[in-house]
C-alpha cells in the first residue's frame, strides 16, 4: 500500500487550484492566516482539522462564496479575483445535501444542466438539448450506481443513495474540481465507510480534482492522495497520509492524526549517545533514531508501535528498540484489536493496541513491552 501511495504522488501533476499566502480575516477574527497550497489535476486533496480552525472558510474561498483579506486563489492557471462561484469551474457537495424534494432523482440531478444551458458543441445535428441532458442524467446516474432511478422520489431513498444523488447533481456539469464539505458527516459509520469506497471509486472513473474539507481524520486518511493538516487559521503539514502519520512534524499533527501517545520527556547525552526518558528514571528510555537536541521534548509513540516481550531488560544501551514493563490496568476488547493501558509508574500511563490474535494479558497482570528505536518521534 505505500509503494502504491508512493507511486501517485511520485510524478508531480499539473496544478490545478494554487492558494498562495491566502488570508481572511472577520473583524478582529483572523480565520485563515497566510496558506499555501496546491492541489494537482486528477488528485484527491483534503484539508482536515477540528472545528473552527478555518478549513470550511478556505473552501468557501476557493468557491467563491468568501472573498480573500489578502492573497490569491489561482484555479487552472485564472487568478479568481472578482470570479463570482458561478463563473468558476468547481461544483460544491455540502454537508446537508440540499435535494429539492419537489423534484424526481432525474430532475434534481438535471438542475444545474438546465440552469447553466449545455455547451453547443454538446448538441449533435438532429438532437434537442433536453435528449441530451436526459442522456447526461443517465451517465452520472450510472456513475454512481443509481442507474433506473430517475423517475424516483429523492425523499424515498436511503441516507446513502441521496448522497450519491447529490455527488451525481455535482458532477453532471463536468467541473475540474469538485469541493466537498464535510459530505459524510450526517452518515453512521457502517454507511460512512461504504461512501468513503464509493467516492474513491467515482472519483477513479471522473478524474477530476477532489477537495475534501473534513474533521475525520480517519476519513481523509481513508480517501486521500494527499491531505493537509489545518490547525488554528494555519497549516501544520502537508503531505500524503504515510507521511503524515509516520513522520508529523509537529505534536499537534501526531496528536490529531490517529491515536497517540503524546508524553513529556527528556533527552541528555549518556555515552556519548543521546537518550530520551519519559516518566524520570522508573518510566521509559530510548535512544531515538534521529538527532535530537539535550533539554525538554515531546515524544510520540503510536500505540500499535508497542508490543508485548519476552522480558524487560534495560534498553539503553540496546540498538535493536527498547523495553519497559508495566501493570494492565486497563483492558478493552474490540475484535479486531485489544486496546490496553499499562501503567510505567510516577503517574505515567501508555496506551497500547495488540491486533488480531495476540497474546492475552489481563487487567493487573504486569508485563514487559517493546518498541523499536525508529516508532517514538521526537520534538524538541
Amino acid at each position: 500500500m505505500a509503494a502504491e501511495g508512493e507511486k501517485r504522488t511520485a510524478t508531480r501533476r499539473e496544478a490545478l487550484i494554487e492558494l498562495d499566502d491566502v488570508r481572511k480575516e472577520f473583524g478582529d477574527v483572523t480565520a485563515v492566516d497566510g496558506i499555501d497550497f496546491r492541489i494537482e489535476r486528477g488528485e484527491f486533496f483534503s484539508l482536515v482539522g477540528p472545528s473552527g480552525c478555518g478549513k470550511t472558510t478556505t473552501l468557501r474561498m476557493i468557491s467563491g462564496f468568501e472573498t480573500p483579506t489578502d492573497g490569491t486563489v489561482v484555479i487552472d492557471g485564472r487568478d479568481m479575483a472578482g470570479v463570482p462561484p458561478d463563473a468558476r469551474d468547481t461544483n460544491l457537495v455540502f454537508q446537508h445535501l440540499s435535494l429539492f424534494p419537489h423534484m424526481t432523482v432525474g430532475e434534481n440531478v438535471a438542475y444545474g444542466l438546465k440552469k447553466m444551458g449545455l455547451d453547443p458543441d454538446e448538441v449533435s445535428a438532429g438532437e434537442s438539448e433536453a435528449e441530451v441532458r436526459r442522456e447526461k442524467v443517465e451517465t452520472y446516474l450510472q456513475l454512481v450506481d443509481l442507474g433506473g432511478y430517475e423517475d424516483r422520489n429523492p425523499m424515498d431513498l436511503s441516507g446513502g443513495q441521496q448522497q450519491r444523488v447529490a455527488l451525481a447533481r455535482a458532477l453532471v456539469n463536468e467541473p475540474s474540481v469538485l469541493l466537498l464539505d464535510e459530505p459524510l458527516s450526517s452518515l453512521d459509520r457502517k454507511l460512512r465507510k461504504q461512501m468513503q469506497v464509493e467516492l474513491r471509486r467515482i472519483h477513479e472513473k471522473t478524474r477530476g480534482a477532489f477537495f475534501y474539507v473534513t474533521h475525520d481524520q480517519e476519513v481523509a486518511m481513508t480517501l486521500s492522495d494527499r491531505l493537509a493538516v489545518m490547525n488554528e487559521g494555519q497549516l501544520e503539514q502537508v503531505g500524503t497520509p504515510e507521511e503524515i502519520y509516520r513522520n508529523p512534524a509537529t505534536a499537534f499533527v501526531a496528536d490529531f492524526i490517529g491515536d497517540t501517545n503524546l508524553l513529556d520527556g527528556r533527552a541528555t547525552k549518556r555515552n556519548g549517545r543521546t537518550v530520551v526518558a519519559v516518566g524520570g528514571d522508573g518510566g521509559v528510555q530510548f535512544v531515538p533514531d534521529e538527532q535530537v537536541r539535550e533539554g525538554d521534548v515531546t515524544v510520540s509513540l503510536r500505540p500499535e508501535d508497542i508490543s508485548l516481550a519476552e522480558s524487560a531488560t534495560a534498553s539503553s544501551d540496546r540498538s535493536d528498540g527498547s523495553t519497559f514493563e508495566g501493570e494492565i490496568v486497563e483492558r478493552y476488547f474490540q475484535g479486531d484489536q485489544t486496546n490496553y493501558v499499562v501503567s510505567v509508574g510516577d503517574g505515567l500511563e501508555l496506551s497500547v493496541v495488540m491486533q488480531g490474535r495476540s497474546e492475552r494479558v489481563e487487567r493487573g497482570d504486569r508485563a514487559s513491552f517493546r518498541f523499536s528505536d525508529d516508532a517514538p518521534v521526537v520534538f524538541d
